[in-house]
């Protein structure tokens, strides 16, 4: 069965990423093949909720965490959607689906000191690369840009004049995020050292390897995760990680949730709300030290 117009679908009207259509294609895969082992289900646009509910529980028994569980069913459930708007069946068999349950997962931020020591160490750093990396954990940090954020900035989205960069987030949503001037400072360096590499094939990006050509997710992450190592004893360390301590830190020194949300580039409050956690033990500190009571 082709999934085709189901793709099309969720990239020429959801926006979604190529990595997100490839992740829910695979997801319907699974199910579909799960379907034709022994060739006694139906398709899978004619199933109905016993059949999705002989799946899961064959996921669950293989081992997998219910947390990807619910990610694949989260995936066959838009399909049925997909497949009610465009008429090709009458009832969504997920409707009633309730999700398993998860245990919710505690994102641990950097301090401000373990990430001071980390651009602290990148100071003296005269090459292009260093400079580059320096930049790239002042931007995750200053801004808390996503890390498909970063890697798709452009020239044209830095302004000097404004002090500001343009990011396109998630389904395309543009958001305008300002910058501190000593970021402002550390793009001119780097750009200078930019325009020295001698063959840049993606000019249009901020972001390239030695190579000249755009910077990819894994060497990012690699990026991060190297100079972390050396100041962090934390379990995670990743630009998820940075992003999770700008807003963490944002809301510790009093920041507007609302503004928070803003420059996250959240599409619902829910989303910012889970920083709000890791700021409780802030609120906690203010508590004991000035109640007149304690």
């Amino acid at each position: 069965m082709s999934f085709q117009a189901f793709s099309d679908y969720l990239q020429l009207e959801k926006k979604y990423s190529p990595h997100t259509v490839a992740a829910y294609l695979k997801d319907l895969e699974g199910f579909q093949a799960f379907n034709s082992e022994d060739g006694q289900y139906p398709e899978i646009v004619n199933v109905n909720y016993s059949i999705i509910r002989s799946w899961i529980i064959s996921l669950v028994d293989s081992g997998i965490s219910n947390r990807t569980v619910n990610r694949k069913i989260s995936s066959l459930k838009t399909y049925y959607k997909f497949l009610l708007k465009t008429g090709q069946i009458k009832i969504n068999p997920l409707a009633k689906h309730k999700a398993l349950k998860t245990s919710k997962k505690i994102q641990v931020p950097f301090s401000e000191l373990e990430i001071d020591n980390v651009i602290d160490s990148l100071q003296s750093e005269n090459t292009f690369e260093g400079l580059r990396d320096k930049l790239m954990v002042e931007l995750f940090y200053s801004t808390g840009i996503r890390r498909a954020e970063l890697i798709s900035l452009k020239l044209t989205g830095v302004s000097f004049a404004q002090k500001t960069i343009k990011v396109i987030g998630k389904r395309n949503k543009e958001r305008i995020i300002p910058l501190l001037p000593s970021v402002i400072n550390s793009i001119s360096t780097y750009l200078q050292f930019r325009e020295q590499l001698p063959h840049i094939k993606d000019q249009e990006y901020l972001f390239l390897t030695n190579k000249g050509v755009k910077i990819y997710e894994t060497l990012v992450y690699r990026i991060v995760n190297s100079y972390f190592s050396r100041a962090s004893e934390k379990v995670k360390k990743s630009p998820h990680i940075l992003r999770h301590s700008f807003a963490t830190h944002l809301l510790n020194e009093g920041a507007d949730i609302n503004s928070v949300k803003e420059l996250l580039g959240h599409s619902s409050l829910a989303s910012t709300q889970v920083y709000t956690k890791n700021s409780i033990s802030k609120l906690k500190e203010v508590y004991k030290n000035s109640h007149p009571r304690n």
